[in-house]
Protein backbone atom coordinates (compact mmCIF):
# COMPACT_ATOMS: atom_id res chain seq x y z
CA UNK A 1 0.00 0.00 0.00
CA UNK A 2 1.24 3.48 -0.82
CA UNK A 3 1.83 6.01 1.94
CA UNK A 4 0.72 9.58 1.07
CA UNK A 5 2.89 10.92 3.88
CA UNK A 6 6.02 9.34 2.40
CA UNK A 7 9.11 11.48 2.33
CA UNK A 8 8.89 14.39 -0.11
CA UNK A 9 11.87 12.82 -1.90
CA UNK A 10 9.48 10.16 -3.23
CA UNK A 11 7.53 12.84 -5.09
CA UNK A 12 9.68 14.61 -7.69
CA UNK A 13 9.63 18.37 -7.11
CA UNK A 14 7.89 20.38 -9.79
CA UNK A 15 10.20 23.22 -10.73
CA UNK A 16 8.59 24.52 -13.93
CA UNK A 17 7.58 28.16 -13.82
CA UNK A 18 3.85 28.37 -14.46
CA UNK A 19 1.26 31.11 -14.72
CA UNK A 20 -1.00 31.48 -11.67
CA UNK A 21 -3.88 29.79 -13.52
CA UNK A 22 -1.97 26.57 -14.22
CA UNK A 23 -1.42 23.42 -12.16
CA UNK A 24 1.21 20.93 -13.34
CA UNK A 25 0.99 22.11 -16.93
CA UNK A 26 -2.80 22.31 -17.29
CA UNK A 27 -4.76 25.57 -17.30
CA UNK A 28 -7.24 25.88 -14.43
CA UNK A 29 -8.65 29.36 -13.86
CA UNK A 30 -9.83 28.40 -10.37
CA UNK A 31 -6.24 27.67 -9.36
CA UNK A 32 -5.50 31.38 -9.67
CA UNK A 33 -8.45 32.35 -7.45
CA UNK A 34 -7.34 29.98 -4.68
CA UNK A 35 -3.62 30.59 -5.39
CA UNK A 36 -3.05 26.83 -5.58
CA UNK A 37 0.57 25.88 -6.10
CA UNK A 38 1.69 22.55 -7.51
CA UNK A 39 4.82 21.63 -5.57
CA UNK A 40 5.56 18.02 -6.57
CA UNK A 41 4.22 15.37 -8.95
CA UNK A 42 5.31 11.91 -10.09
CA UNK A 43 5.47 8.31 -8.93
CA UNK A 44 1.64 8.32 -8.75
CA UNK A 45 1.81 11.11 -6.16
CA UNK A 46 1.21 14.85 -6.00
CA UNK A 47 1.55 17.67 -3.50
CA UNK A 48 -0.43 20.90 -3.82
CA UNK A 49 -0.35 23.91 -1.47
CA UNK A 50 -3.12 26.36 -0.73
CA UNK A 51 -1.85 29.49 1.01
CA UNK A 52 -3.94 30.93 3.83
CA UNK A 53 -6.22 33.62 2.44
CA UNK A 54 -8.56 35.70 4.57
CA UNK A 55 -11.29 35.78 1.89
CA UNK A 56 -11.67 31.98 2.22
CA UNK A 57 -12.07 31.83 6.00
CA UNK A 58 -15.05 31.09 8.20
CA UNK A 59 -16.34 33.15 11.14
CA UNK A 60 -13.49 31.85 13.34
CA UNK A 61 -10.77 32.86 10.86
CA UNK A 62 -9.99 29.27 9.85
CA UNK A 63 -9.95 28.18 6.21
CA UNK A 64 -13.52 27.40 5.16
CA UNK A 65 -14.39 23.75 4.51
CA UNK A 66 -15.46 24.59 0.96
CA UNK A 67 -12.03 26.04 0.18
CA UNK A 68 -10.39 22.99 1.73
CA UNK A 69 -12.64 20.73 -0.38
CA UNK A 70 -11.43 22.56 -3.47
CA UNK A 71 -7.82 21.88 -2.50
CA UNK A 72 -8.60 18.19 -1.98
CA UNK A 73 -10.40 17.88 -5.30
CA UNK A 74 -7.49 19.47 -7.15
CA UNK A 75 -4.79 17.71 -5.13
CA UNK A 76 -6.25 14.24 -5.52
CA UNK A 77 -7.00 14.79 -9.20
CA UNK A 78 -3.33 15.66 -9.75
CA UNK A 79 -2.26 12.28 -8.34
CA UNK A 80 -4.77 10.61 -10.68
CA UNK A 81 -2.89 12.07 -13.65
CA UNK A 82 0.60 12.00 -12.12
CA UNK A 83 1.74 9.23 -14.51
CA UNK A 84 1.34 11.59 -17.52
CA UNK A 85 0.33 15.07 -16.25
CA UNK A 86 0.20 16.84 -19.61
CA UNK A 87 -1.69 14.11 -21.45
CA UNK A 88 -4.69 13.79 -19.12
CA UNK A 89 -7.25 15.95 -17.42
CA UNK A 90 -9.74 14.39 -15.03
CA UNK A 91 -13.40 14.48 -14.10
CA UNK A 92 -14.29 13.93 -10.45
CA UNK A 93 -16.61 10.93 -10.05
CA UNK A 94 -16.61 10.74 -6.25
CA UNK A 95 -14.94 12.64 -3.41
CA UNK A 96 -15.25 11.74 0.28
CA UNK A 97 -13.74 14.13 2.83
CA UNK A 98 -13.09 13.77 6.55
CA UNK A 99 -12.23 17.03 8.33
CA UNK A 100 -10.23 16.52 11.54
CA UNK A 101 -8.89 19.90 12.64
CA UNK A 102 -9.21 23.55 11.63
CA UNK A 103 -6.70 25.06 9.24
CA UNK A 104 -5.37 28.40 10.44
CA UNK A 105 -2.53 28.72 7.93
CA UNK A 106 -1.24 27.27 4.67
CA UNK A 107 -2.58 23.80 3.89
CA UNK A 108 -0.72 21.03 2.03
CA UNK A 109 -2.52 18.23 0.22
CA UNK A 110 -0.41 15.14 -0.42
CA UNK A 111 -2.08 12.41 -2.44
CA UNK A 112 -1.36 9.05 -4.02
CA UNK A 113 -3.08 7.14 -6.80
CA UNK A 114 -3.70 3.69 -5.33
CA UNK A 115 -5.05 2.10 -8.52
CA UNK A 116 -5.39 3.31 -12.07
CA UNK A 117 -7.48 1.52 -14.67
CA UNK A 118 -7.98 2.44 -18.31
CA UNK A 119 -10.33 5.28 -17.43
CA UNK A 120 -10.78 5.42 -13.63
CA UNK A 121 -8.23 6.25 -10.97
CA UNK A 122 -8.68 5.70 -7.23
CA UNK A 123 -6.84 8.18 -5.05
CA UNK A 124 -6.41 8.99 -1.37
CA UNK A 125 -4.82 11.97 0.29
CA UNK A 126 -4.13 13.92 3.42
CA UNK A 127 -4.25 17.54 4.46
CA UNK A 128 -1.58 18.82 6.78
CA UNK A 129 -0.55 22.15 8.23
CA UNK A 130 2.99 23.37 7.61
CA UNK A 131 3.82 22.09 11.10
CA UNK A 132 2.71 18.60 10.03
CA UNK A 133 -0.60 18.46 11.93
CA UNK A 134 -3.15 16.18 10.26
CA UNK A 135 -6.13 18.33 9.26
CA UNK A 136 -8.12 15.92 7.12
CA UNK A 137 -8.21 12.94 4.79
CA UNK A 138 -10.02 12.17 1.56
CA UNK A 139 -10.57 9.50 -1.04
CA UNK A 140 -11.72 10.06 -4.57
CA UNK A 141 -12.45 8.41 -7.89
CA UNK A 142 -11.46 10.29 -11.04
CA UNK A 143 -12.13 9.61 -14.71
CA UNK A 144 -9.10 10.20 -16.91
CA UNK A 145 -9.84 12.36 -19.96
CA UNK A 146 -7.21 12.53 -22.67
CA UNK A 147 -6.50 16.14 -23.64
CA UNK A 148 -6.50 17.18 -27.25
Amino acid sequence: MHDPTASPATIPPYTASEPADTIFGLPMAMAESFRLQGEAIGNDRARVRMPYQKQYTNSRGDMHGGAIATLLDVGLSCAARAHDPLRYGVVTVDLTIHFMAPAAGDVLCTSVCEKRGRSLSFVRGELRSEAGELLGMATGTFKLVERK
